[in-house]
């Protein structure tokens, strides 16, 4: 692959920036972050995350939108914020997300969204659901603020550079991190080199009482003020070798165009997926939302599509679905926001393997409103929760086997300027190793049935699964 103008990341402002902020440690006797920011040559934000594999395995993070006009890639972890089974985890993460960036020394080209200080990461779906071994890496809130950071935006390439100065360090410390940041542009390789673990064993986790417990829910909801319930299963994967995440995501970036591209690793497990579904974005006062349930298969034919999008488009329960789901979205947006848009009917959101229902939301926020607590305010839909929401969670809680973790919760970024977007983290899978879990729901009404929603999500491991090694079914 073409190289890199090396000349552009060396003559910088970042060794003014750490002197000017090793003084600010020393007269304030805490440490603080110094971030420099540079328009570089256009680089592939794939291209640099798969060039911190040496250095910062289990470090490292990948972001691309469904239009693929913003990507980002982070390696290294300079600060983490996190929050075990707080119940106030959202104004945690906020407030000392704005307590580290407060005191922070920022220099160069500030002008575009997503670049300067930023942090990655997500929610659990549930912190109050009883905890088991596979979600072990994750706390129920955490984000990484990265040590190096690349920004594409509108075709053009930005690197954040992010370093913590004490009252101790000098100015010898800007060698090391120049040294550092140039091995990773001269590391750089194509995705020629990424092994493919071989699939040995898929295991299904209890299909068989998951879909007993779906008929209990089903027969409960007829006498019930519970409207919906989302239940989820689990899916284990066996390989011969470990995973390698970039064979994963070159996958991705190459058959998931149209979703939220993510991977974020945490202590040697990697959360990726490929998600449709927008949960919130924030740029200046401008809001944007998803009301997105609803699905069925994609055709083998054109004309077997049409059908399919068409029947979708005229079904009753998911219109009904559907239509849950606008209703809390346009009540959470109205709550926080001066203006909202949005359509009066549903259209077809068609991705390769499964079609949805989908409505666009757009608002005007509020001066108070922040974007933690839109993530706050929406999380969970009716489209992973169910309604109402807070008996839809603990029925949830009760009843499914799964520690969903991560799947199904807010997974997104957010920068110093408090712009950012986040989406819901389905068609996901936990990496672990040589194994890999890969997660998938349905929303289950009063008038469903046990045997097709256990379909339904076997269409929704189909994305990952393919992204795996597997085989589609």
């Amino acid at each position: 692959m073409g190289g890199i103008n090396l000349v552009t990341i060396q003559d910088t402002e970042l060794r003014k920036g750490i002197i000017a902020a090793i003084d600010r440690a020393k007269e304030l006797s805490q440490s603080v972050l110094v971030s420099e920011i540079q328009r570089i040559e256009y680089f592939k934000a794939f291209n640099f995350f798969a060039a911190g594999r040496s250095r910062f395995l289990g470090e490292r993070f990948y972001w691309e939108d469904p239009d693929g006009t913003m990507a980002l890639a982070g390696l290294g972890v300079t600060r983490q914020i996190h929050a075990d089974s707080a119940p106030d985890r959202f104004n945690h993460t906020e407030s000392e997300w704005k307590r580290f960036i407060e005191t922070a020394i920022i220099v160069g080209d500030q002008t575009a969204t997503g670049t300067g200080p930023a942090m990655f990461g997500g929610f659990s779906f549930d912190p109050l659901k009883e905890k088991t071994g596979l979600w072990s890496k994750f706390s129920d809130s955490l984000f990484h603020i990265p040590k190096y950071m690349l920004t594409v935006k509108g075709g053009q390439a930005f690197l954040t550079t992010n370093v913590v100065c004490t009252q101790h360090d000098d100015d010898s410390l800007f060698e090391k991190v120049n040294q550092e940041r140039l091995s990773v542009f001269t590391s750089a390789y194509d995705d020629g080199r990424y092994r493919s673990a071989e699939l040995k064993k898929v295991e299904e986790k209890n299909p068989e009482k998951w879909k007993e417990t779906v008929s209990r829910l089903v027969a409960s909801l007829k006498d019930s003020h519970l409207k919906k319930v989302v239940l989820a299963r689990e899916i284990r994967l066996f390989f011969n070798q470990e995973i390698e995440i970039e064979k994963v995501l070159s996958h991705l970036v190459v058959e998931q165009r149209g979703s939220f591209l993510f991977a974020f690793e945490a202590n040697g497990d990697c959360f990726i997926g490929a998600s449709p579904e927008r949960l919130v974005k924030k740029e200046g006062d401008e809001v944007f939302s998803t009301c997105l349930a609803g699905s069925i298969a994609r055709g083998g034919t054109p004309e077997e599509d049409r059908m399919l999008g068409k029947a979708l488009l005229e079904d009753q329960k998911n219109l009904n679905e559907h239509q849950y789901v606008v209703e809390m979205i346009s009540e959470a947006m109205l709550e926080t926001c001066e203006k909202v848009k949005i359509p009066n009917s549903p259209k077809l959101m068609k991705m390769k393997y499964i079609q949805h229902l989908y409505t666009p939301v757009v608002g005007k926020s509020r001066a108070e409103t922040s974007l933690l607590h839109l993530v706050d305010r929406l999380h969970p839909t009716p489209a992973l929760g169910g309604l109402p929401k807070q008996d839809a969670i603990e029925k949830i809680r009760e009843i499914e086997d799964l520690d969903r973790g991560f799947y199904a919760a807010p997974i997104g970024w957010m920068d110093y300027k408090a712009n950012g977007e986040f989406a819901v983290a389905i068609r996901s899978a936990l990496v672990q190793g040589k194994e890999a879990s890969l997660f998938a729901g349905c929303g289950v009404l009063a008038d469903s049935n046990a045997e097709s929603e256990f379909n339904e999500t076997s269409i929704k491991f189909r994305p990952m699964l393919t992204a795996l090694g597997g085989k589609e079914k």
